[in-house]
C-alpha cells in the first residue's frame, strides 16, 4: 500500500473547504480516503455536537465528490472526530489515504494504515466485556488488512466510540436489562476504557484473564500504550483507524509512539520523535519541525490531583471539565516543542496509558 497523510486546518466545524482545495488540485483523490481524523471546537463532553456536524459535512461533500450515497461513504470511511480546542489547539483534519502500489515488499518498514468498524451496540452492551472482546477483533483484522505482522510495529489506534444518552439508558430499562451506569458522562468513560482494553487484549499488552467487568474502570494498572479512545454521541458501534509500520508499504511516511508519564512529560515527546525516525537530541530542529506531519496525544488529569508532586485543581473545579484542562495542557507542552499548535490532543485516558499520562504518536516525512 501506499498512504498519504494531509493535515487541513478548519474555520469551524463544518469547513470542508481545505479537503475540497486538496481534491480540486489533485493531490488528493477521494475514492481514495478511508479514514479523516479531526478536532473540533465543542467542549468534548455529552452534549458536543459539533462532533456528529463536522462527520456530516464531511461525509456530505465526500459523497457529492464520489457520486455515492452518505450510507455508502460512512460504509468506507471512518470518520473519527474528537471533541474540544481548548487553550492554543488548531482545530483540524488529518486525512488518511491508501492506494495500491505496484513495488513488491520493502526492506524499510513505511506508514501502513487501516480503518474499520464493530458492530453497533446495544445500550446494555456499551462499556463491557462485550465492547472489549468486539474492539479486540477487529483490531487484529485491521492488522491484517495493513500488512503488519508483529504487534511491535503498531503505534497508534485511534478509537471513536459510543456513549450512553438518557434514550438509550431507557431503551435498554424498557427491555428489562441494565447499564454500567446512568450518569451519562461517566458512561464516556467507560466506553472509552472498554474499547482501550480490547486494542491492550489484541496487542497482548495484558493478561487476558486480568480483563473482566470488575477491571473495567477500576484496575488502572492495565492499560495499552498505542490505545487512543474519544466517545461521541453520533455514532453507535465504533469506528477504529489503526497505524502502524510494515515493509508492505510504500508510504513516504512514517509512524512512532511513547507513552507520556504525565501532563508535562517533555522527555516523551522527544522520545516519540525518535521512534519515529527522527534523531532529536535535546529539541527537534527546524529541519525536524518540517518533517513533522502531525503528532496524536492523549490527555489525563492524575486521579490523585497532582503533577509531580504539585497539587492541581484540575478534578476540583466545578466550572470546567477536567478533561478540558488535561487537553489545553498538553497541547501546550507539544506545541512548544514543535512549534505548532495544530496537533491531535484527546481528552479522557482511561487504560490508556498509565494514570495521568497516555500514547503519543508521531507521523513524520522520512
Amino acid at each position: 500500500m501506499d498512504v498519504g497523510v494531509y493535515k487541513i486546518a478548519m474555520s469551524g466545524p463544518e469547513d470542508v473547504s481545505g479537503l475540497k482545495k486538496l481534491i480540486e488540485n489533485g493531490e488528493i483523490i477521494a475514492s481514495e480516503i478511508i479514514a479523516v481524523l479531526g478536532k473540533t471546537e465543542g467542549n468534548g463532553c455529552v452534549n458536543d455536537f459539533t462532533r456528529g456536524y463536522c462527520t456530516a459535512s464531511f461525509r456530505s461533500y465526500l459523497a457529492k465528490e464520489m457520486g455515492k450515497t452518505e450510507k455508502e461513504v460512512e460504509e468506507k470511511v471512518a470518520f473519527v472526530m474528537s471533541g474540544g480546542t481548548e487553550g492554543v489547539m488548531t482545530p483540524h483534519a488529518t486525512v488518511f489515504t491508501v492506494k495500491e502500489a505496484l513495488e513488491t515488499e520493502q526492506e524499510e518498514k513505511s506508514l501502513a494504515v487501516s480503518a474499520g468498524f464493530t458492530k453497533k451496540f446495544l445500550p446494555e452492551e456499551m462499556g463491557t466485556m462485550v465492547m472489549v472482546k468486539e474492539v479486540e477483533r477487529v483490531t487484529l483484522e485491521l492488522m491484517k488488512d495493513a500488512g503488519i505482522q508483529d504487534k511491535e510495529d503498531v503505534h497508534f489506534v485511534q478509537i471513536k466510540c459510543p456513549l450512553l444518552t438518557s434514550d438509550r439508558i431507557l431503551d435498554a430499562k424498557e427491555r428489562g436489562k441494565s447499564v454500567v451506569v446512568e450518569d451519562t458522562y461517566k458512561s464516556m468513560g467507560y466506553t472509552r476504557g472498554a474499547s482501550a482494553l480490547g486494542v491492550a487484549l489484541a496487542l497482548k499488552e495484558v493478561e487476558e484473564s486480568k480483563v473482566t467487568e470488575q477491571s473495567i474502570l477500576k484496575d488502572w494498572s492495565l492499560y495499552s500504550k498505542v490505545a487512543s479512545t474519544s466517545a461521541g454521541v453520533e455514532l453507535l458501534n465504533c469506528e477504529i483507524i489503526l497505524m502502524g509500520n510494515s515493509k508492505k508499504s510504500v508510504s513516504k511516511y512514517r509512524i512512532g509512539h511513547s507513552v507520556m508519564k504525565d501532563s508535562i512529560d517533555l522527555e516523551s515527546v522527544i522520545e516519540a520523535m525518535n521512534n519515529s525516525g527522527l534523531k532529536v537530541d535535546k529539541l527537534p530542529t527546524e529541519e525536524d519541525k518540517k518533517r513533522i506531519v502531525n503528532i496524536f496525544a492523549k490527555a489525563e488529569a492524575s486521579s490523585d490531583g497532582y503533577v509531580r508532586n504539585r497539587r492541581n485543581t484540575m478534578l476540583t473545579d466545578s466550572d470546567i471539565n477536567h478533561t478540558r484542562h488535561a487537553r489545553a495542557v498538553v497541547n501546550g507542552v507539544i506545541a512548544s516543542i514543535v512549534g505548532d499548535p495544530m496537533v491531535y490532543v484527546s481528552g479522557g485516558a482511561e487504560h490508556q496509558g498509565p494514570d495521568g499520562g497516555g500514547p503519543i504518536a508521531v507521523i513524520i516525512q522520512k
